[in-house]
């Protein structure tokens, strides 16, 4: 094949099928004779070279497919029917914004991103949004894996695009699923009591104690924990600055604001708990202003597996049984008999406890950092439900004759 080149913008490139042409704005221009004897430019430009020599090979299969008709014509069909799903998705991805005004969280645009290329795309994207209608989306619902959690968060995001599309063109419709938007909590949370809590405290390594106590009676999410430093502790006035939180994006840590503007608060310390954070400074926390309170052996930021640590289990190794003995929280929590609890368990816990005192829906929102009303007000039902336990065991002693 002979390619004449010529250099310089605005100069073509000839092949042995169509034409690539260098604009002065630097990108590719890629057109051809037809079927029809008439040239036919791209209904777009292409910023890499590459990329228009790719548009023209399409062009000359369909020609040998007998399949072709004119680019504008193709172009004019496709806007008929509207915007696909995939190629609509980045758009929304770039402007959407949180409620505040603020750009997506460099953890929640990862997650969207997952969602769309593991979950939405591959069934969805292909079709013209309009095309979207109440039976592709259940079809498409039934057809995701048994994650329940993920599930819902990828009907709600698909829902999302929707809506913001719909502004644009009135003939997408978002339809809806009831009831999907919403999971079935697989794991009830049963907080910790004081004794309990306890117990895991001392069955903790003596540098991760602290940790613990945190989560549970400030009620701090681990992310927070792990990235307090020596700055934010303000023993005198008995405050932590909860200013930063490490969120784990593609398995890298980051460090970033909290997970929304309230999150972005002063928690005041239960006094029982300045001693104990006296000690963990002097004996555990990195020197100076900004070291960490918590760091990693390496000097980084703490791990969540590194606390969590390892449930025991038995393995056969060359026809050996062999127990592998449990650690970190895991160790601590079978040590208290509670198997079934999750590191983020503890801050339930506290939210609970926190509850218990009487604290005002609004008392809980900004000790816990929630920015709507409807988590705060789980921790209350919980906490009522437990002053139920509490009464029907203060009968159970009374029928029982203790006094």
């Amino acid at each position: 094949m002979h390619v004449g080149c010529t250099k310089g913008a605005g100069m073509a490139e000839r092949r042995q099928f169509g034409k690539l042409r260098k604009l002065p704005s630097k990108r590719w221009q890629a057109s051809y004779i037809g079927p029809d004897q008439i040239r036919h430019a791209g209904t777009a430009t292409f910023t890499a070279k590459g990329d228009a020599e790719e548009w023209l090979n399409d062009e000359r299969k369909l020609i040998e497919r007998d399949a072709w008709t004119p680019p504008a014509t193709r172009h004019a069909a496709k806007h008929a029917k509207g915007q696909t799903l995939r190629e609509y998705a980045p758009t929304w991805l770039d402007k959407h914004r949180r409620s505040d005004g603020e750009p997506l969280k460099p953890r929640t645009l990862a997650h969207y991103r997952n969602l769309l290329d593991a979950r939405i795309l591959p069934e969805l994207g292909d079709l013209p949004m309009t095309a979207l209608d109440a039976t592709t989306l259940a079809a498409w619902r039934d057809n995701l894996p048994n994650t329940p959690t993920m599930n819902a968060h990828a009907y709600a995001l698909l829902r999302g695009i929707l809506a913001a599309a719909a502004k644009r063109d009135p003939r997408i419709t978002p339809p809806a699923i009831p009831g999907a938007a919403k999971a079935k909590t697989r794991h009830k949370v049963e907080p910790a009591t004081l004794a309990e809590l306890a117990t895991i405290v001392e069955n903790m390594r003596d540098r991760h104690r602290l940790a613990v106590l945190l989560m549970s009676w400030c009620a701090l999410r681990f992310g927070e924990v792990t990235e307090l430093r020596r700055q934010d502790v303000d023993l005198r006035r008995g405050k932590l600055r909860i200013r930063r939180a490490v969120v784990l994006v593609e398995g890298e840590r980051i460090v970033s604001t909290p997970k929304s503007a309230a999150g972005v608060r002063d928690v005041t310390i239960p006094p029982h708990l300045v001693p104990i954070i006296t000690d963990h400074l002097e004996r555990f926390a990195q020197p100076g202003p900004s070291g960490l309170l918590f760091p990693a052996d390496h000097g980084g930021h703490l791990s969540q597996s590194t606390l969590n640590g390892k449930p025991g289990r038995r393995r056969i190794i060359k026809g050996r049984i062999i127990n592998e003995s449990s650690s970190g929280f895991c160790r601590a929590r079978e040590a208290a008999g509670r198997p079934d609890l999750r590191l983020h368990d503890l801050r339930h816990t506290g939210a609970v406890l926190a509850a218990q005192t009487g604290a005002t829906l609004a008392e809980l929102m900004a000790r816990l950092g929630h920015s709507t009303p409807a988590a705060a007000m789980r921790y209350q039902h919980a906490a009522r439900d437990r002053d139920k336990a509490i009464a029907a065991a203060l009968s159970a002693m009374a029928e029982g004759g203790v006094s």
